[in-house]
């Protein structure tokens, strides 16, 4: 059972104000207001979280995207969906069950002890996953540019200090190279200008030897049994989707020719990961 703690601002309660529209989201406004009730215990770790000032550990307090306060506002933004829509079996049902094989997709390109940045946070387990499967020589650096899903994370990546989860823009933050960096279902999310940015940055920040690792959907078989579904779905609820339906992912970037690009498909082609690298001399 999930309860909603709403701290009064005036006389509308944070939640009101948030679907309202009439509150945004800074690095130090207690807008995390769910718990679990069985969970106190959580509740201790989020008051902590949010009165923290470690949410600028990339010293960058970059503002919530409007697309993201437009149109996934109820998905990523909203306190009352955020604990409902964090759990594996829901984002299981939304991969369509894929979701184990892409993670193995993803894990396979990241060898333990390696330092990784992941992009946007994910719901379900996979970060907590990820930071085991690395290590605990491992180092693993999670940025998300919503502040209300950083505090989420870092509750999740809590037992892992390995983790580190900072508040940034994927299209503007400036941080050091990794052996991975991690795009892990997001750019169908994210405007088509956006997506180039974000990609162009990320790829900026792979050492030499190192490689940028995305899962993405991708355009399936014509005959594919879920592409009409699909399609709805992206059509009402995914407005830059399709864009990875009409083009690859290279053609997305600013200067491809400079990257090695490997192509793999899933679930008859409804899903892909692309591993870009450097190119070797």
């Amino acid at each position: 059972m999930t309860i909603i703690l709403d701290k009064k601002y005036g006389d509308k309660s944070l939640t009101d104000q948030i679907e309202s529209g009439q509150s945004d989201y800074s690095a130090n406004i207690a807008d995390l207001s769910y718990i679990d009730q069985n969970t106190q215990s959580i509740e201790d770790t989020l008051l902590t979280t949010i009165n923290s000032s470690n949410n600028d550990c990339l010293n960058q307090k970059p503002p919530v995207p409007e697309y993201l306060q437009e149109i996934y506002h109820w998905s990523y933004l909203n306190p009352r969906n955020v604990n409902w829509l964090d759990r594996e079996p829901i984002v299981k049902s939304i991969l369509w069950w894929q979701h184990k094989k892409l993670s193995s997709a993803v894990f396979s390109e990241i060898k333990p002890a390696a330092s990784v940045m992941q992009v946007a946070a994910v719901y379900g387990e996979f970060s907590q996953n990820l930071a085991r499967h690395i290590g605990g020589d491992g180092e693993l650096k999670l940025v998300d540019v919503a502040p209300i899903q950083v505090q989420n994370t870092r509750i999740k990546l809590a037992n892992y200090p390995q983790a580190e989860v900072c508040l940034g823009d994927a299209a503007t933050m400036k941080d050091k190279c990794y052996d991975v960096v991690l795009c892990y279902f997001l750019l169908h999310e994210i405007p088509d200008d956006y997506k180039t940015r974000v990609l162009d940055n990320l790829l900026k920040h792979i050492k030499p030897d190192g490689k940028l690792v995305i899962v993405d959907y991708h355009k399936p078989h014509w005959a594919h049994p879920v592409k009409p579904i699909t399609s709805l779905i992206f059509d009402f609820l995914e407005p830059f989707a399709k864009t990875l339906w009409r083009k690859t992912i290279n053609d997305l970037t600013t200067e491809p020719e400079k990257y090695d690009w490997k192509f793999d498909q899933y679930f008859g082609g409804l899903y892909q990961r692309v591993v870009i690298q450097h190119k070797s001399n």
